[in-house]
Order: structure tokens, then C-alpha cells, then sequence
């Protein structure tokens, strides 16, 4: 099935932290999944309505009248990260919020691809007890999607998906590699020519590193990247206070690298 017009709905990781910069543009994975489509539909257009910091309500309140608006005959949803690590986490809000994006879009006659989330345990010590809340939450949004008929890249099924070398330092986004790996996810749930299942295969294994080392990453993780977002918690302070979509027009789709449906094979051992 080809697209004409994709609009993807979301926070910082569709917004796309962690691949590139705002100095010098940010790409991430609804970049890349746009140029994918457009490989196969040079006419696309795409809009990226998402912006960091957003919780699930908001992305449903701030972005989808204008994203039905722009008429999508494809929309992904991504939501639900910064509320499952807030204190006061609401999954029966945070799913309607997910629910009233599907019912809508797909109502409108647009496919609709989200995801489940990761255990993000894996990569943060600290994160270990959200796990109950990461299930249920995946669960509901399952469920939501087999009744609008939504697809789901389940990315909780993968532990692929929570090795450390596809995150960025601060472990909450994806780097230029996991960033296409999230891009090939939904290229293979769309069925993309070219597509397949990589994106769930792991990289090579590496040696556990010395207890010590272990232990002064978590330090630099603690003071470098947890202390901040708890003061700005403590403030009422959120990272997108103040900004605005990166995209919010339908734009043709620039090709800026060479197709990334299929993740890299080999992945450096450092990072």
C-alpha cells in the first residue's frame, strides 16, 4: 500500500533527541521512516507534529485536530514515556488519551502504526520497579489497537531493543542507531518493500564490565541526567516548555542518507 500524506504524532523521540542536535537539526526515526516511504512514494509529504516533554493528553490535545486537519492517509502515535516515570502515573488516562488518537485517526480513514514500550529497567538500574507499570500500560495499549485495528511494533518482546548501544547517554533516547532501528520496526510493521525483522535482532555480545566501571556510569547518570529532570519536576518545568512542532506543515520528504528499512549489521563496540 503506498502513502501520500504521513503525520507523526509524539514527544521528544518522535520529535527525534538523540539524532542530531537543535543547532544542526534533529532526524530521528520519523525522518527516517518518512524517506523510507518516499523511496517508494517519491510524491509524500510529511508533517512531525511531536514535541518533547509532552505527556499523552497532551499530545492528544495539542496534536490531533491538527493532525486530522492535514487529512494523513498514514499516522504514527507514540506516547506514554514521561508519564510512566512520573510519580502520579494514570494508566486508565494515559490509555484513553492513546485510544481517543487511534479512534479518531483511524476514523478518518488513516493507517496507524504505535508501539509498546521497552523495559527500560534494562538500562536504568533505577527504573526496575516501573516494570508493573510498563506491562500494564503495554497491555491497554494492545488492547486499544486490536480495536481500531492499529498496528503495534511491539518492542517490549525485543530485548534487542534495550541494548545500551542503540541509547544515547542519558538512556531516555535513542541514538542515530536506535533511531533506525525504531524506523525499520515500523517499516516492517507497514510492510514495506525491503522490510523485514532485523530490527529485532541483537548485537554482538559484549564482555560485562568491571563492577567499578559499572558503578561510575550509573554515578555520571545519576548527577549528569536524573538530578536535572527531578529539579525541573521540583520547578513545574518541562524540556519542551516553550517550543513548538519542528514540522507542523506537510512537507515533500529530502533524502539525506541511504535507506535505513534494514539496521546496520554491525554495530562499534564502544559507545
Amino acid at each position: 500500500m503506498s502513502y501520500a500524506r504521513y503525520v507523526a504524532l509524539g514527544d521528544s523521540q518522535t520529535e527525534g533527541l538523540g539524532d542530531g542536535d537543535d543547532a544542526g537539526g534533529l532526524r530521528g526515526w520519523a525522518d527516517r521512516l518518512a524517506e523510507d516511504l518516499a523511496r517508494e512514494e517519491p510524491g509524500l509529504l510529511y508533517a512531525n507534529l511531536a514535541v518533547r516533554g509532552r505527556l499523552a493528553a497532551q499530545i492528544r490535545d495539542e496534536q490531533l485536530a491538527p493532525a486530522l486537519a492535514l487529512r494523513p492517509d498514514l499516522a504514527t502515535v507514540m506516547a506514554g514515556m514521561n508519564d510512566l516515570i512520573r510519580p502520579r502515573f494514570d494508566a486508565t488516562a494515559v490509555a484513553g488519551a492513546l485510544e481517543d488518537m487511534f479512534a479518531a485517526l483511524t476514523g478518518a480513514g488513516a493507517t496507524v502504526v504505535t508501539v509498546t514500550f521497552p523495559d527500560f529497567g534494562r538500562l536504568v538500574p533505577l527504573a526496575r520497579p516501573l516494570l508493573p507499570r510498563v506491562v500494564d500500560l503495554n497491555a491497554r495499549i494492545v488492547a486499544a489497537a486490536a480495536r481500531h485495528g492499529v498496528l503495534v511494533v511491539d518492542s517490549f518482546a525485543h530485548t534487542a531493543i534495550t541494548d545500551a548501544r542503540l541509547w544515547g547517554s542519558d538512556r531516555l533516547h535513542a541514538n542515530p542507531l536506535g533511531h533506525a532501528r525504531i524506523a525499520a520496526a515500523m517499516a516492517h510493521a507497514l510492510g514495506l518493500p525491503g522490510s523485514d525483522d532485523s530490527w529485532t535482532v541483537p548485537l554482538p555480545a559484549l564482555p560485562r564490565p568491571a563492577p567499578w566501571r559499572a558503578a561510575g556510569a550509573e554515578l555520571r547518570w545519576v548527577t549528569g541526567f536524573a538530578a536535572p529532570w527531578i529539579h525541573r519536576r521540583l520547578r513545574g518545568r518541562s524540556s519542551g516548555d516553550g517550543r513548538t512542532a519542528k514540522r507542523p506543515a506537510l512537507l515533500p520528504v529530502i533524502h539525506t542518507e541511504q535507506p535505513h528499512t534494514r539496521p546496520p549489521a554491525h554495530q562499534p563496540e564502544t559507545g
